[in-house]
């Protein structure tokens, strides 16, 4: 089905970058940017507990309010949760999902349109694939993209709205590795949206995308699983190839692959979801138990929040300048605590204060 009409159809210049390798996640610069040694690592001061008690949250999308709603991959809810905090309020159950293993409802995004026609956009697994739905909240769901892929592992799920207007979908090869060399596959993809509902393959060769994130320049983002090596980071563009399942991590099969822009050993990061706030990308990780902070124009990248709230499964910059997080502990592959799961704000340097009375401190 169509998507809005009011997207933009001109595409947007992606630039790519320089990579790396190693184990502590530093990388080579893009060319011409400035570089500086890597600052200690400093956590911030402190971390707000939006709100508790959620299930298995998985994508996050803010409301021209500051309100946002939050997707429970097993439950299949989406929830609203105040911009200062507070409890959960269900406002829609997605009947079509079929959550099994890493599938169910995941990824959320809403209009750029919003306040004209009130769209919300969810990646859910359904009975047959993964599909790209949109709905008002409480309406009945419309089809946008099907035939994706579904299994009980990599599904992807990311979704997000590019600067162009488009929206733009990570997907997984639902480990079957032939997928993600295919372009007659959606499976092991990022895709793009067009009017008209009709997919474009953006990228391929992807073993499993969970983070899309754009940053000042246009450039997206994208936050890959590995096997069993290197999890990455890369800069994405139109018709590149991230080199899965020839390549893990650093190398680029003699110039036919992406070379990332960062890696990862798997148990420092396993990232899910990625916001850029600033001139810094932040990436949530699964099995790192932290969040990775790193800089888009030089230095190292710098772990945050190290075992502090386990798992982390998404990042999303909100309107105020802060950072939403999301754990992941009650997914079936963490320790939860008493009020997970939960939501976090990181009130950045770019924010703006916060005194939200309902709104718990963690210092």
């Amino acid at each position: 089905m169509a998507l809005t009409r009011t997207l933009l159809v001109a595409a947007c210049l992606f630039l790519t970058a320089c990579g790396t390798d190693g184990r502590t996640g530093t990388f080579q610069p893009p060319s011409g940017a400035a570089t500086s040694p890597a600052p200690a690592e400093v956590d911030p001061p402190e971390v707000e507990v939006l709100a508790t008690g959620l299930e298995a949250p998985w994508g996050i999308a803010f409301l021209p309010d500051g309100d946002a709603l939050v997707s429970e991959r097993d439950s299949t809810r989406i929830v609203r949760i105040p911009a200062a905090g507070g409890t959960p309020v269900e406002v829609m159950r997605i009947g079509d999902a079929r959550p099994r293993g890493e599938g169910g409802l995941l990824g959320l995004a809403v209009s750029p349109s919003y306040g004209t026609d009130k769209l919300v956009y969810a990646y859910l697994t359904a009975a047959d694939d993964n599909r790209v739905v949109r709905f008002t909240l409480g309406g009945p769901l419309e089809p946008v993209l099907t035939g994706i892929p579904k299994g009980a592992i990599h599904n992807g799920g990311r979704i997000a709205f590019g600067p162009d207007g488009l929206l733009y979908v990570g997907t997984g090869d639902t480990g079957i590795r032939g997928f993600a060399q295919d372009r007659r596959s959606l499976g092991g993809k990022i895709l793009r949206v067009r009017p008209g509902g009709e997919p474009e393959v953006y990228s391929t060769g992807h073993r499993n995308v969970q983070g899309l994130a754009f940053d000042a320049r246009g450039r997206l983002l994208a936050t890959e699983f590995g096997q069993n090596r290197f999890d990455e980071v890369n800069v994405v563009a139109r018709g590149d190839n991230g080199g899965w399942p020839e390549v893990e991590g650093s190398g680029t099969g003699g110039g036919r692959y992406l070379e990332p822009f960062v890696t990862w050993t798997t148990d420092e990061a396993s990232p899910s979801g990625a916001a850029v706030v600033g001139n810094n990308l932040y990436v949530a990780a699964l099995r790192g138990e932290r969040l990775w902070r790193v800089p888009l124009d030089g230095g190292a990248p710098q772990p945050l929040l190290r075992g502090r709230f386990g798992r982390l499964r998404a990042a999303a910059a909100a309107p105020d300048g802060s950072l939403w997080l999301l754990t992941s502990n009650r997914d079936g592959r963490g320790d939860p605590a008493d009020t997970d799961d939960r939501v976090l704000r990181l009130p950045l340097r770019s924010a703006a204060p916060s005194a939200s009375p309902s709104a718990t401190m963690v210092r």
